[in-house]
Formats: C-alpha cells, sequence, structure tokens
C-alpha cells in the first residue's frame, strides 16, 4: 500500500504540473476552472429566484425546476439530472446540452433507472470538486440510495437530492409508490439535511438552502399536487425557512394557548384549522420544514418559536409520526399517518386519512382540553 500510494503521488503531482502549466496558457479556462472550484455563491441570491403569484396554486415539484433554471444562471457549476424521471421531477436545465458519451460540457445527467447508482455517482463528482451536483427521483425510491446517502452524509458531501411525490397525496399510484415512513427513516441519517417546503416561496429558499449547505448533504422533498402561495406581504418572509422553523401566523399576542406545527403541504392545513379557532384561543402556527436546520439554532431561538411555557402542541404531516415526539411532548397530538397509503385521488385520500380542517380542529381541540 505504501509503494502504491508513492506511485500514485508522482501520478498526482504530475498531473498538477500539467494543470498548472495549462492554465497559465489558457487565462480564460482559469478562471473558469477557479469559478467552478471556488463554487462563490452570488450575495443577491434571493433576488435572482422566481416570483410567485399569490392567486396561482403550484406544485413545488414545478417551483423546484423554476428554481433550478434561475439557479443555473447564476452558478454554472451547477449540473444534475435524474433516474429517468425528469419530466416528472422538473429536473432538466433549459438550453443546456445532455453529458454523452465522448460529450461531457453538458450539464444534463441522464442516470437511467438505477437510483443506487446515481446516488453512487454524485458522491463521486462531488468529490472530485469543481461541479455542484443534484440527482432525482420519487421520494419513494430513496430506500435504494440509502448506502450512498448515508455515505455522503458520513464524508460531509454537499450533494443535493431533489425528491418529488413527497407524500401519500401521490394519488392514484397507489401504496407501493407513496412514502409514508421514508421522511423519519431519513432524518434518522446523521449530517443529512432534509427540507420540506411549504409553498412555492419556502421552495426557493429551500434550493437557496441546499446551496448553502457545503458540509453535507441536502434532500429537498416537493409535491407532487398544487399548494397556495403564501403572501409574504401579510406572512414573514420565506428565507426564514433557513431557521429550520419560524412562527408564520398566531391568532393573539403573548405566548400562546397551543402551537400547531405543519410541514410540506401540511401548512396551509394547519393555518386554515388555526384560523377556524382563532376566535377561541391564542393560536401559534409554526413552519418547520427542516428538524436539522432548527437544531443548529440558537436555544434563545428555539425557545422563542417554541416556549416550554406552551405544552399544547399538534403537528400536521403527511408521513409517519415517529419522532416528533421531541417536539410535541407528552402532551402533544398529531395528524400523521399510521399505516400504508391507499390509491385513490388525493383529495379522497385527505377526507379517509383525515388530513381536513375539521379534524384538524378537532384534533387541536381535544389537546388544548386534553
Amino acid at each position: 500500500f505504501a509503494a502504491r500510494a508513492e506511485k500514485m503521488k508522482k501520478a498526482r503531482n504530475k498531473w498538477n504540473n500539467r494543470l498548472k502549466k495549462y492554465l497559465a496558457a489558457n487565462p480564460e479556462k482559469a478562471d473558469l476552472w477557479r469559478k467552478h472550484f471556488e463554487q462563490q455563491i452570488p450575495v443577491n441570491i434571493e433576488s435572482l429566484m422566481p416570483v410567485y403569484d399569490v392567486t396561482k396554486p403550484e406544485a413545488t415539484r414545478i417551483s423546484s425546476g423554476k428554481a433550478i433554471q434561475s439557479l443555473a444562471k447564476a452558478l454554472p457549476y451547477l449540473v444534475g439530472g435524474a433516474a429517468d424521471l425528469a419530466p416528472s421531477t422538473k429536473t432538466m436545465i433549459s438550453g443546456a446540452e445532455s453529458v454523452n458519451g465522448g460529450k461531457y460540457a453538458g450539464r444534463n445527467l441522464h442516470f437511467g433507472i438505477r437510483e443506487h447508482g446515481m446516488a453512487a455517482m454524485l458522491n463521486g463528482m462531488a468529490l472530485h470538486g469543481g461541479l455542484r451536483v443534484y440527482g432525482s427521483t420519487f421520494f419513494v425510491f430513496a430506500d435504494y440510495m440509502r448506502p450512498s446517502m448515508r455515505l455522503a452524509a458520513l464524508m460531509g458531501l454537499p450533494v443535493i437530492y431533489v425528491f418529488t411525490h413527497d407524500s401519500f397525496f401521490v394519488g392514484e399510484d397507489g401504496p407501493t409508490h407513496e412514502p409514508v415512513e421514508h421522511i423519519a427513516s431519513l432524518r434518522c441519517i446523521m449530517n443529512l439535511t432534509l427540507i420540506r417546503p411549504g409553498d412555492p416561496t419556502e421552495a426557493n429558499a429551500a434550493w437557496i438552502a441546499a446551496i448553502k449547505n457545503t458540509s453535507g448533504p441536502t434532500a429537498l422533498l416537493f409535491t407532487r399536487q398544487n399548494l397556495n402561495v403564501i403572501d409574504r406581504t401579510k406572512y414573514p418572509p420565506a428565507i426564514n425557512l433557513e431557521k429550520g422553523a419560524y412562527t408564520l401566523w398566531q391568532s393573539g399576542s403573548g405566548n400562546p394557548d397551543a402551537i400547531i406545527i405543519g410541514t410540506g403541504s401540511e401548512v396551509d392545513l394547519a393555518l386554515s384549522a388555526a384560523k377556524e379557532l382563532s376566535g377561541k384561543y391564542n393560536i401559534r402556527v409554526v413552519s418547520m420544514p427542516s428538524w436539522e436546520l432548527f437544531e443548529k439554532q440558537s436555544a434563545e431561538y428555539k425557545a422563542e418559536v417554541l416556549p416550554s411555557a406552551c405544552t399544547k402542541r399538534v403537528v400536521v404531516e403527511a408521513g409517519s409520526l415517529m419522532g416528533w415526539e421531541k417536539y410535541i411532548g407528552p402532551k402533544g397530538g398529531a395528524v400523521c399517518m399510521s399505516r400504508y397509503g391507499a390509491s385513490a385521488p388525493y383529495k379522497i385520500l385527505c377526507e379517509k386519512f383525515g388530513f381536513t380542517v375539521k379534524n384538524v380542529v378537532e384534533t387541536l381541540e381535544k389537546t388544548i382540553k386534553g
């Protein structure tokens, strides 16, 4: 091994010397090389992102696709692709060529139907440097990628995973294609940051947070179904997503009587339920797109969002309840999943599994009176 290491050290030095001479002779290429390896992020990156009409609901997978187009223009080193699902995951970079045999100047990667291989390739490219890479598929197929995702987390690689069709609201594809336990499962992987944005404006912020995270992988979870656009002239800015959780709305001042926590597509549901009870109780709505980002905040900030004095808490998430006990406590309630999904249009599934304003209101009142 020592002999092999010495031989490869010589090969590396030889390659580096060739690179140094080439860059010295080609200043334009040298500048491009530097940009790719330094991977600087524009200070105005937030202003470069898409703007949304509050009257036009949109699936966050589509919002993610728009964010990718904006980021691709600002970040020449951003490249990515999908496991044969780019039309659904919206991950093709418009106007860019695809990488092909003997043609490597493109920015779109076609990994084929091999999620495990895709995740492994992303690791290799991230280890080499010079490129910021993402790979995409439906969230339910994250199971195939887990070994390489774990290695990315272990090695601190800044890989980005774009997971769409993020809940049982996928609908007619049935329970085999409907992720239920997946988000709880991936939350167990240390140094993997999961972000589940609640609307198109949070989708922008989720991508910005992913680009800024250079010490480990980030998994972005996006919906198939349309979500209402939160009017940020009336509610706090979506960039608060970078804190992992923030107070989106409260019916009164001071400490709330109860807190309802929503993630992803359930944020709007939590907000609607809270407003139903606003005349009776002081209800706070917290958007919590990322446990991992929230845990990085100061103790003071966490206590500000989730004050210990308020023990009446309800979480609404279209996934397993596992792990939420940490945030809702022993007196908390939940509208989550305790079984696999079913095959039906997503609005019927909402009714069947209790993801309705009526059920959330009842759960909230039961918790308050508890």
